[in-house]
């Protein structure tokens, strides 16, 4: 907590936000390699993490619930604070970590552009109602 207290970020509710989502990565979630990254010009503390350890690493943005977001603050953000993809196909993503000041903690993930979900499970795989979903997305 102390270090980031020394980050250069002048708003201390954005600060206890970070440490509330580092310590529920950290100790909650069982995540991996998680850190503390400053990002001076956005005044946010963000963290990056890994939830398995083989997995890349993802950017969380600890955001006390009272700041209200526009939608050209999250698209700063998310160019200023995000990782480059390991894969070029893949659109930036972040997420954003919303903390109540009980400790409860909502994650939303953003991304820059539409990321279509994982496959079913096989046996998913062939139920009708999924493959008429199919249909419709790619329409």
């Amino acid at each position: 907590f102390t270090e980031m207290m020394s980050l250069d970020i002048s708003d201390s509710a954005q600060i206890y936000a970070a440490f509330v989502v580092y310590l529920d990565l950290l100790e909650g979630r069982n995540w991996h390699e998680v850190k503390h990254v400053a990002v001076a010009e956005l005044q946010l503390v963000c963290l990056h993490a890994r939830e398995k350890e083989q997995d890349s690493f993802q950017v969380m943005v600890p955001v006390p619930v009272h700041i209200s977001l526009s939608h050209e603050r999250i698209r700063e953000i998310m160019r200023k604070a995000s990782l480059p993809p390991d894969d070029p196909d893949t659109p930036l993503a972040v997420t954003l970590a919303i903390v109540e000041s009980d400790s409860t903690t909502v994650y939303y993930k953003v991304t820059d552009g539409f990321v279509l979900p994982d496959p079913p499970d096989a046996e998913e795989a062939n139920n009708k109602q999924w493959r008429k979903k199919r249909k419709k997305l790619f329409k």
